[in-house]
């Protein structure tokens, strides 16, 4: 079965071809969506060039106590675990028939289910509904159990957490839930979903079975003007890799209040996306307010159906990140800020990253900016082109001496008028 591995600061196939991680957040797929819709979300997202699709088998919206499309609850009651012998097999199929479904309709189309077990409210309630159903003796059970389902199909990551902060008793439910998953599955790699504002290495920096870390950025101002910063805590705090599992969602209300009227768009989707790749991440997550939830019946705070937001801007353009992360030397890229000889605050501050004979520079509103040439010792030349995060088009404009600095002005300024600069040592 072909794996993935860690290699270094990113993710790699077992063959050492590098993996980026595109992920996109559908919280509630197994719970809300039937089979036609589930094929049709796949689709989508395998031809917008995503990679992973985050997705929680006991969901956050009473995943537990309301049924599926098909009217089926993963649990059984009276131990708390779901039932392997499948007892509406004769009705159609149980609820994990359908999560079966899901798993190879992904694979069919190339994408990693990235499941989450469970959402973090059913073992500790913090807030939500609920109920909390876990102990360290039934997490151990349930990860063991899932794991044992999922282990033999090669696009599997596992997902802890669920949004929620870990105290001493939580951790040890997760520790349980993770040996579980590790005993029955010792080939599919393990992260963990932090809640808002907070990253695993809060967490779970000394967790042996962590083999990449996440953030939740998320959707208020707290960080979401700074997520490269959490990327630079997260590399402080572990060799492993990192990325972003849960930034500022496309269609979702800025600061979570619907009433000022500003929902986050593409521009602050691809804001983040590029911050973070920029500081290292091994990929990032997208995602959309309105698809994490499944939601079929607009409202003030939900603004569309999820069928239609799957093809809103930012979902069409995320995959131009990939594509220009993929396009040189994959694995010599490493943050550069020292090329940057300009620097702005808030929502304009730069960031730059270095690759084996190349440089990529990030302004996110456009703004001019100077930068260093000599970062490639012996080039006779250095190459300088714009890279457009809409539209994913690389255009040459210059080539200049490999010394000194220049300054720089892409095409256009002002908000969602992002650019990439784009520098090539030519020997």
């Amino acid at each position: 079965m072909r794996t993935l591995k860690v290699q270094g600061r990113c993710l790699a196939w077992d063959d050492g071809t590098p993996f980026f991680y595109l992920g996109d957040t559908a919280w509630e797929l197994f719970h809300r969506l039937n089979r036609e819709e589930m094929d049709h979300y796949f689709a989508e997202r395998a031809r917008q060039g995503f990679t992973a699709v985050q997705a929680v088998a006991l969901a956050e919206f009473e995943g537990v106590t309301v049924p599926n499309a098909y009217g089926r609850l993963p649990l059984h009651f009276a131990d708390g675990l779901p039932d392997p012998t499948n007892p509406d097999l004769d009705a159609g199929y149980s609820y994990w028939d359908h999560v079966d479904y899901a798993v190879e309709a992904a694979a069919q189309r190339g994408l990693f289910l990235v499941i989450l077990p469970t959402w973090g409210d059913k073992f500790h309630l913090c807030w939500g509904k609920g109920p909390e159903i876990f102990d360290e003796a039934n997490a151990y059970a349930y990860g063991k159990w899932i794991a044992a389902r999922y282990r033999d199909k090669w696009n599997i990551l596992w997902m802890l957490g669920g949004d929620r902060p870990l105290e001493p008793k939580h951790r040890a439910i997760v520790d349980a839930m993770a040996a579980g998953i590790r005993e029955a599955d010792a080939n599919h790699l393990i992260t963990f979903h932090p809640p808002g504002a907070k990253d695993s290495t809060d967490f779970l920096a000394d967790a042996p079975y962590i083999d990449f870390h996440t953030a939740q950025t998320g959707h208020g101002i707290e960080q979401c003007y700074r997520s490269d910063e959490v990327m630079a805590k997260m590399a402080a705090a572990t060799e492993k890799p990192y990325l972003d599992s849960e930034p500022r969602y496309e269609d979702h209300p800025a600061c979570f209040n619907d009433r000022i009227g500003y929902f986050w768009n593409a521009q602050d989707v691809r804001q983040n996306a590029y911050w973070d790749v920029l500081a290292g991440a091994c990929g990032h997550t997208y995602g959309n307010h309105c698809i994490w939830s499944m939601t079929k019946q607009p409202t003030s705070y939900f603004p569309c159906t999820w069928r239609e937001a799957l093809v809103h801007p930012g979902a069409e353009q995320i995959h131009h990140l990939k594509d220009l992360r993929l396009s040189r030397d994959y694995f010599s890229l490493r943050p550069a800020p020292e090329l940057l000889q300009t620097q702005y605050p808030g929502m304009g501050h730069l960031v730059a990253a270095q690759g084996e004979d190349y440089a990529y520079l990030y302004s996110p509103m456009g703004a001019p900016f100077a930068a260093k040439l000599d970062a490639f010792p012996g080039a006779r030349q250095v190459r300088a082109l714009w890279f457009d995060p809409r539209t994913g088009e690389e255009a040459v404009f210059a080539i200049l001496p490999p010394e000194g600095s220049n300054f720089f002005v892409p095409p256009t300024q002002g908000k969602g008028c992002d650019w990439v600069l784009i520098l090539e040592a030519v020997r």
